[in-house]
């Protein structure tokens, strides 16, 4: 199993608003080859800590998923969000090979 960490800080006060984006996700990824789940964390002391975590069957499944077309259509929606503010954040992605359950 291959797992990607995007983790990306925004104002407290606008936890919520990004959190109501992502449960209303198009859910593109979801129906895309070897992709296992999606979850959104908030880190409990942090509130303005969040992490998109993707799992995937294998690191070749996500690649794929980089490289598609839909990829890039769901990462220019959030270039062009209107509230620059959050538009203009960087995550910080991490990637993990699961090597023991």
């Amino acid at each position: 199993m291959y797992i990607v960490h995007s983790t990306f800080i925004v104002p407290e006060h606008k936890s919520d608003e990004v959190i109501s984006i992502y449960q209303t996700r198009s859910k593109m990824v979801d129906q895309y080859e070897g992709f296992r789940s999606f979850q959104l964390l908030q880190n409990e002391k942090k509130k303005g800590e969040l992490t998109v975590q993707i799992e995937w069957e294998t690191k070749e499944h996500y690649m794929k998923w980089v490289q598609s077309d839909a990829f890039k259509k769901v990462h220019e929606h959030e270039k062009n969000y209107p509230d620059q503010e959050l538009a203009a954040i960087i995550p910080t992605v991490k990637k993990y090979e699961v090597v023991a359950t």
